[in-house]
Formats: C-alpha cells, structure tokens, sequence
C-alpha cells in the first residue's frame, strides 16, 4: 500500500484515481507525514459496507441474544422469590479435585 501527500494528491489526481480503480491499489493520503484518510476502489468500499452490514447485524443478533437472557435471568429469579443463584464455582471446583484423583489414583 502506497502513501501519498494530500499536496500530490491536489497534482495527480486522475493518475491516483485510476491506479486505485485500474490497478487495484490502495492509497494512504497523508498530511504533514501523518495518513488521514485512504483512495480505494468502489469494489473495495462495496466489500466494506458489506463487512460492516454484516457485523452491525451480528451486533444486533448479539444485543437481542443478551436481552433474552436477562429476561430469562429476571423470570427464574422471580420464581425463585429474589434468591439469587447459588455460587456454584467451588463445588465445580471440590469436583474436578474429586475428578483428578480418580483419574490420578491419588486419595
């Protein structure tokens, strides 16, 4: 990927467009050394807006996911009168003991 000045951009416009649509490359144009923005193809936006389509829906997907299980959450807490769920990661923890020394022979 090449780099180019926003001054060289202002110069060579239509060369930069067409290495970019013709040529498949990706341009940084830089201000004082520092990128600020990128020349890509049309394809290569169409590939972007697609990407992000399809993450915005994997968000919503995942944002719906987490709403079910608080509802869920809140319904079992409401059955159970407000008692909160039981710790359980020591008896997982008291099992896996039980475990390695079953397997190990070790009591």
């Amino acid at each position: 990927m090449s780099s180019v000045s926003i001054a060289e951009v202002k110069r060579s416009i239509s060369t930069l467009v067409n290495r970019v649509a013709f040529g498949g490359e990706r341009i940084i144009l830089t201000s004082r050394g520092k990128p600020k923005a990128a020349l890509i193809s049309i394809e290569d936006l169409r590939k972007l807006e697609k990407l992000e389509k399809a993450e915005s829906a994997l968000y919503a997907e995942r944002k719906a996911a987490l709403a079910m299980a608080k509802a869920v959450r809140e319904m079992t807490l409401a059955r159970r009168g407000g008692t909160p769920f039981p710790d359980v990661s020591e008896e997982i923890r008291r099992l896996r003991e039980e475990r390695n020394e079953e397997i190990t022979g070790v009591r």
